[in-house]
């Protein structure tokens, strides 16, 4: 049945499908648990009890996330083992350690302080359990630094030896390694991204919500956070972004010369083409349109300056330019529409319209789901313009599979297709679900579907133990405020 399949495309089909299903969970829990924590910190120090019942009825929501998030990382790194061994053996010695690392960092900072924040508020005092909430948003923040250091060091492979075997060892410094040229640039754009895919969707639920009632101060205080959030985070990821793609034309050129469709050399400034369909087999943009030298003067800052293209590069070292040259635009489209959406937000804002321009609530609702396409095409972007290379410049893709079989490759990914859309579908489903709830006063959080420890009969549990004895002391406060101003 899969014997005419190709078991190399197969294993990157696969790697790319559970890829692309783990990263929105962690895009999403990585700025939720931030907003969270700024929740938390602002009940604290207000004492109002609007910001307590949104970090309660987020929080649902980021227990649900975290956990798809972590089961399907847990399947994906399986993989490095069954289609990927050769480069697991070959490049174990310099990514294994450094995933080790986010292990015993991010994952057990996680693991220790995730149960008291879900379940401990009525547990513990209200700075311990803030101390865990900070110390969970902190593991999602290591965990990215962690995998992304690995990530990038494929990208810009430093600090490493050659062994007698063929493997890549590690060198005199292991900070070569964790900080190669790439990785602060993709940190900083990686984590802004997940910070702007959790404003855009606490942005849309809140438009959703005052769209059904512009009086639900709930829904009011969670789209001004999130537009502010939008006008002030969109500007600096712009810069970031800039800033890796000069870092990326000093490292990896082939990569920009695909992501601006450019087949030939520009010897007096290149165009930036807005439109255009790749042909690699005539090595050409067809119906090309795009704007004089402007591609110059964004990478060279220098309308003028010279830009080599893929006329420079052998044809067996090209990435795929029609994925990568298109995947980019979809990134900067949504990047610039979410920088629309600011912009219009901080406009309402100043004539006092924000929770009154229905207009401005439906295009945030439309915009919700905007941040995980651009991650995802940012991604595809990364990891396809990186091709025919899985460590870039070192070792073909082709040279790091496994030697299976197309059938056993075809059987494990259909199995994945099937898993997949059922287990994480439910999971999204559920959290549409309490999207579309309205926040309230009072909001429980995540409830414990036990009654309590298993104890010997005759022992009366105290009020701390007994989740259903109403004289439980009530750590959220009974503040009133006022109307909110935008």
């Amino acid at each position: 049945m899969f014997d005419g399949l190709d078991a190399l495309l197969l294993a990157r089909i696969q790697f790319a499908f559970t890829v692309s299903f783990h990263f929105i969970f962690p895009a999403f829990s990585i700025g939720l648990a931030s907003f969270l924590a700024v929740l938390e910190g602002l009940w604290l120090k207000t004492g109002k009890q609007l910001y307590l019942d949104l970090f309660k009825y987020w929080l649902k929501i980021f227990a649900i996330t975290f956990a798809m998030g972590v089961v399907s990382g847990i399947v994906m790194s399986y993989q490095f083992g069954t289609n990927w061994s050769v480069f697991s053996d070959l490049a174990g010695p310099v990514i294994g350690p450094l995933m080790a690392y986010e292990v015993l960092t991010a994952f057990f900072l996680e693991a220790g302080f995730l149960g008291v924040m879900l379940f401990g508020m009525e547990r513990v005092g209200k700075k311990l359990h803030f101390a865990a909430t900070c110390m969970v948003a902190l593991g999602t923040f290591v965990s990215a630094f962690w995998i992304l250091s690995v990530n990038s060091w494929m990208h810009t492979p430093t600090g490493f030896e050659m062994g007698a075997n063929g493997q890549y060892l590690p060198g005199a410094s292991w900070w070569d390694i964790v900080f190669n040229p790439s990785f602060p640039y993709r940190l900083v754009h990686t984590v802004l991204a997940a910070y702007l895919t959790t404003a855009f969707v606490v942005g849309g639920v809140g438009a959703w919500h005052l769209l059904k009632d512009k009086t639900n101060r709930h829904a009011r205080k969670m789209f001004s956070m999130a537009m502010w959030m939008a006008a002030i985070v969109v500007p600096a990821q712009i810069v970031a972004g800039d800033l890796h793609g000069l870092n990326t034309m000093e490292h990896q050129p082939q990569k920009i010369m695909a992501m601006e469709g450019h087949y030939e050399s520009y010897p007096n400034g290149a165009p930036l083409y807005l439109f255009g369909i790749p042909n690699d087999d005539e090595q050409r943009l067809d119906y090309a349109f795009g704007i004089p030298k402007l591609s110059s003067l964004i990478l060279k800052h220098d309308p003028d300056a010279p830009l080599d293209g893929l006329d420079t590069i052998p044809d067996d070292e090209q990435p795929p330019v029609a994925v990568v040259f298109w995947s980019f635009r979809i990134m900067i489209a949504i990047g610039f529409a979410m920088l629309g959406v600011g912009l219009w937000s901080l406009v309402a804002r100043m004539r006092r319209k924000l929770y009154d321009w229905r207009l401005l609530h439906r295009a945030a609702l439309v915009m919700a789901p905007s941040g995980f396409v651009a991650v995802i095409a940012g991604w595809i972007t990364t990891e396809v313009g990186r091709q025919p290379y899985v460590i870039y410049n070192l070792m073909r893709t082709a040279d790091a599979a496994s030697p299976l079989d197309a059938p056993a490759v075809a059987a494990s990914l259909l199995a994945f297709v099937l898993v997949y859309f059922a287990v994480f579908g439910a999971g999204v489903w559920y959290i549409l679900h309490l999207m579309h709830k309205p926040p309230h006063t009072g909001e429980y959080g995540v409830k414990r579907g036990d009654k309590g420890p298993i104890r010997t009969a005759g022992i009366t549990p105290g009020p701390s133990q007994d989740p259903t004895d109403a004289s439980r002391r009530d750590l959220s406060g009974d503040k009133t405020e006022p109307e909110d101003v935008p």
